[in-house]
């Protein structure tokens, strides 16, 4: 069994006053040759933004850019003339393609927003750029990994343009979660808040695992947790 466990004291820190990310994957001035990705997932940073502050107009090409809000609400603008706020509960995805300028703000100018960013190279290069943007069945995730991203897209669930599929679970203490892989697949799974426990070591926020070779992975929930899961070819 090929796992990997990406320690969360090891990712990437950037601290500007206004922003507080931490970087799962090389990103920035965080350069760490053993964390260049996985597979097609190249970005996992986990972001936290201060009251009326966040990210200015800047450009994205070719990458598959996806947005989870955990606290707060981020105001999103981009040139093919979107405007939307993203909430708790919620999945954002734009596709850059031949090229999209945005931003990304605080949607409040009083409490802090913390979300988690993913950026995933696409199959296909200078797409038309695109944006979606639906509601997580947090219902359906209460207990069990339900798919977000990737595969059919529909009122529930962003596409994306790789062979990569995204999965939530909310968890309760106490909860057991799994998820098979098919032959030839390979997994990466994100702690999002809260503490799992897998093969007897303890993931805490933050904290990840690299999945290749292996047919199921079993969790155990420590406490209330939230946790994404990747399929990738």
């Amino acid at each position: 069994m090929g796992i990997k466990i990406h320690e969360r004291e090891l990712r990437g820190h950037t601290n500007m006053g206004w922003l507080d990310s931490r970087h799962t994957f090389s990103f920035g001035h965080f350069m760490d040759p053993s964390r260049m990705g996985f597979r097609s997932l190249r970005v996992i940073n986990d972001d936290r933004v201060i009251g009326g502050a966040g990210f200015g107009e800047h450009g994205h090409d070719n990458m598959e850019i996806i947005s989870i809000v955990l606290d707060g609400a981020l105001e999103h603008k981009d040139s093919m003339g979107t405007g939307s706020i993203i909430r708790p509960g919620e999945i954002q995805k734009m596709s850059a393609g031949s090229g999209v300028t945005h931003s990304e703000y605080n949607a409040s100018q009083d409490e802090n927003a913390h979300f988690l960013q993913i950026w995933i190279h696409p199959s296909e290069r200078n797409i038309e750029p695109s944006y979606e943007q639906v509601p997580i069945d947090l219902d359906a995730a209460k207990g069990k990994f339900v798919l977000i991203g990737g595969g059919v897209p529909s009122d529930k669930v962003v596409s994306i343009h790789q062979d990569a599929q995204l999965y939530w679970a909310s968890l309760a203490d106490g909860d057991n979660v799994d998820y098979s892989f098919e032959d030839g697949r390979f997994g990466f799974v994100h702690v999002a808040r809260g503490s799992v426990e897998f093969e007897g070591v303890t993931l805490k926020e933050g904290d990840a695992l690299e999945i290749a070779d292996c047919d199921i992975v079993k969790l155990s929930a420590n406490a209330d947790s939230d946790v994404l899961l990747f399929d990738l070819g």
